[in-house]
């Protein structure tokens, strides 16, 4: 498994280096950046969907800089969107990149992991244990997504998978700063990541959190509740979600979030409790609790679709 893997990532480096190589295109500037706290620096992307009309440019990323290393907190979601995150983060500091870190494997996060495994130092891919499962079983599917939607021939090679896995808890040292790195039950995700700079106490929650969009439900919904009551009694001077803006608001700034997700819970129970079948119950489950998000008629009824498989044995 180890010599499998580590030729695939020496074929990715290799693609890379090779893409990396060509002389850089009007087309791919450097990544717009917010300097969120002291060193801290964030990419809001829009609030869209994966689309091409947006070049998949619309999770939230950035980096963290150390006096030894950066650690890049998720990739973007396309080759292209990673090129243009390591020039902003060469424009910005001197200091070469240690780490890449992924929150969890949906393809807005991770597609522009391979813009980063150019060059003698090779960063280690950091990521929750069972991310690398996760991607696997989604490979061939994100590979036919970017050909199809993008009209990009994105090779297997250029899907780099971890090479440092977090069970529970890693604490990262960038050299004057350390990241506190945290693998959470399944609640966005069976592999949900969180990044702590404890220099700032700047959070980095990625898809655990969503801001003014609608959340997305791909993990189990009692563990994401769980999950965000745990997270609230964090001591966290300012929140970067995976979608929207930051906020120095905490724990408030969960508040829409856990409304939402506590009437999707609720209101599926007493569905499941009339006999509604899945079909009625994505019709009148949530309506009120979805309106005013972004994205909602792309996602309500899905995450009903997936609270109501998960609810209808519960005990």
């Amino acid at each position: 498994m180890r010599s499998r893997l580590r030729s695939r990532l020496l074929a990715a480096f290799a693609a890379a280096g090779f893409l990396l190589a060509a002389p850089p295109r009007a087309a791919e500037p450097a990544l717009s950046l917010v300097e969120v706290a002291r060193g801290v620096h964030v990419h809001f992307g829009v609030q869209e969907d994966w689309l091409p009309s947006n070049g998949g440019d619309v999770a939230n990323i950035g980096f963290v800089v150390g006096t030894r290393c950066v650690a890049v907190v998720d990739s973007g979601g396309s080759l292209e969107i990673g090129r243009r995150l390591k020039r902003a983060v060469e424009a910005t500091t001197k200091v070469p990149v240690c780490y890449v870190i992924n929150s969890h494997s949906h393809p807005d996060h991770v597609l522009g992991n391979a813009a980063f495994m150019g060059g003698p130092d090779l960063p280690k891919v950091v990521a929750h244990k069972r991310l690398g499962a996760s991607l696997a079983a989604r490979e061939r599917n994100y590979l036919n997504a970017v050909e199809r939607d993008f009209g990009v021939a994105m090779a297997r090679e250029q899907i780099v998978y971890p090479t440092l896995a977090v069970d529970k808890r890693l604490e990262l040292d960038l050299g004057g700063r350390t990241l506190v790195l945290d693998a959470w039950p399944t609640a966005h995700t069976d592999h949900d990541l969180t990044v702590l700079d404890t220099a700032t106490r700047t959070l980095f929650l990625s898809d655990l959190l969503f801001v003014e969009r609608l959340p997305v439900l791909d993990g189990n919904l009692r563990g994401w509740l769980s999950v965000l009551a745990e997270l609230s009694r964090l001591d966290v001077k300012l929140a970067v979600p995976g979608h929207g803006p930051s906020s120095g608001d905490w724990p408030k700034v969960l508040e829409p979030q856990l409304g939402y997700l506590q009437a999707l819970l609720s209101e599926t129970r007493a569905a499941i409790k009339r006999r509604m079948t899945i079909t009625e119950a994505v019709e009148q489950v949530g309506r009120n609790a979805s309106r005013g998000w972004l994205l909602a008629d792309q996602f309500h009824r899905r995450n009903v679709t997936a609270a109501y498989a998960e609810l209808e044995w519960e005990d």
